[in-house]
């Protein structure tokens, strides 16, 4: 599909104001903001990892604020869901959660004699899985379908989710008690992997002054676009032009990883797609309609590293990675 520069410049207007409206309130945070925006226009998932209280929910409730519900009639994106869908909804989990508590249930009606569905917060806009680990290894699965298929089944009955579905998603670090590690299908779902570390102290001390403003702040927050305006800055970043030397790099940073002795089992054909369009959304990010080696070489830790599986004795796992890449890159530097 062509795209227009005015198109272009429309998605980057999106994707800044977006940017800029969740920097007034998470303080701090930039690289992580542009890292979840990038995914939300790539069409993918983010999985956030830092202890309790690094400022997580706050960034996922607030986004879903940013983001307002096409008017009646004036969407150009018709929702294929036949259910009522919201604009935010908030799942906490924990360990005694069941998968109806996602995905919804059938209750049935002793007046009418018939079952009816009782919709689960899955069927939103954006969706803040906080603290996924928690729960268990079922109810992690329930959400695979969902995210990959942006569907939900129950009772043999399939009901389509909207097209802007967004999962964004938190854990706890896995040394805290109390956490089930996610299976690694289900992290594949998840676009980046991001972890989160402690602000500086000039921060900190930023956050303790202006506390109660940031507060009202995530609360009275105005949306700064549309649900169209995201599906119109999806398509942009599909036209995001990525010539062919940068192509090759990407298939060959996954191919170097199925044949490197330091890691167990390598990047799948999914992964090379999904850092693609990373490498695009990235772009868009950066205010441009196409992507280049230094995109690639930053954006790849955050695609592949919870998708690989070092073995123990390859150190800390994101110079590993680097190393691997850096042959790679180097011949794509010389082809620019």
């Amino acid at each position: 599909m062509a795209v227009t520069a005015e198109q272009h410049a429309a998605a980057q207007r999106t994707v800044s104001g977006l940017c800029s409206a969740l920097e007034r309130v998470i303080k701090g945070r930039s690289d992580t903001i542009r890292l979840v925006v990038a995914a939300l226009v790539a069409d993918g998932h983010v999985l956030l990892e830092d202890y309790p209280g690094s400022g997580k929910t706050t960034l996922s409730k607030t986004l879903g604020r940013l983001i307002a519900e096409d008017a009646p009639g004036s969407s150009r994106y018709p929702s294929s869901a036949s259910d009522p869908i919201l604009s935010f909804r908030r799942i906490q989990f924990t360990p005694d959660m069941l998968p109806g508590d996602v995905l919804g249930v059938n209750i049935f009606d002793p007046k009418s004699g018939q079952f009816h569905f009782m919709h689960g917060p899955v069927f939103a806009h954006i969706v803040l899985a906080d603290e996924i680990n928690r729960t268990g290894p079922k109810v992690q699965a329930a959400f695979l379908e969902c995210m990959a298929e942006k569907q939900v089944t129950m009772d043999n009955v399939t009901r389509p989710l909207d097209q802007l579905f967004f999962v964004l998603g938190t854990q706890n670090p896995l040394d805290i008690a109390g956490t089930y590690p996610l299976p690694q299908v289900q992290l594949d779902r998840f676009l980046f992997k991001v972890p989160m570390g402690y602000v500086d102290a000039a921060t900190e001390s930023a956050i303790l002054g202006g506390h109660a403003e940031i507060r009202h702040g995530s609360v009275a927050i105005d949306p700064v676009c549309s649900r169209s305006d995201i599906l119109d800055a999806r398509i942009a970043c599909e036209a995001v032009h990525i010539q062919p030397s940068l192509r090759e790099a990407i298939v060959g940073v996954v191919q170097a990883t199925r044949n490197n002795p330091m890691i167990q089992f390598g990047a799948s054909t999914r992964a090379a797609l999904m850092l693609q369009s990373a490498v695009r959304a990235w772009a868009v990010v950066n205010g441009r309609d196409y992507a280049t080696e230094d995109d690639l070489a930053y954006i790849a830790p955050f695609v592949l590293l919870h998708r690989l599986r070092f073995h123990a004795g390859a150190g800390d796992a994101k110079k590993a990675l680097q190393a691997l890449m850096a042959p790679v890159m180097e011949q794509l530097v010389r082809a620019a």
